[in-house]
């Protein structure tokens, strides 16, 4: 196999940060704009995710980077890459 085959992208999104009241822990919320198939309009969707945060070093209105990882616990399947 090339080596370039091993190699996995995983996906990143931006968002903020509206809880980090757990434990390594930072709750996300991503914001996207969606159309409406019938009047063609745009809306905003918002999705949370949790996301691992090792060090404790981001806090609620912080916007970061998370990536896609394996499975960390039960909900959480994303970790803070950066901060912007």
């Amino acid at each position: 196999m090339e080596n370039n085959m091993d190699v996995k992208k995983h996906r990143k999104l931006e968002g903020v940060v509206v809880s980090d009241k757990m434990q390594k822990t930072v709750v996300v919320a991503v914001e996207r704009l969606k159309m409406h198939s019938k009047y063609l309009k745009y809306f905003k969707r918002t999705a949370r995710f949790k996301a691992h945060d090792e060090n404790g070093e981001y806090h609620t209105g912080d916007k970061v980077v998370i990536e896609e990882t394996r499975p960390l616990s039960k909900d959480k399947r994303w970790r803070v890459v950066s901060k912007i």
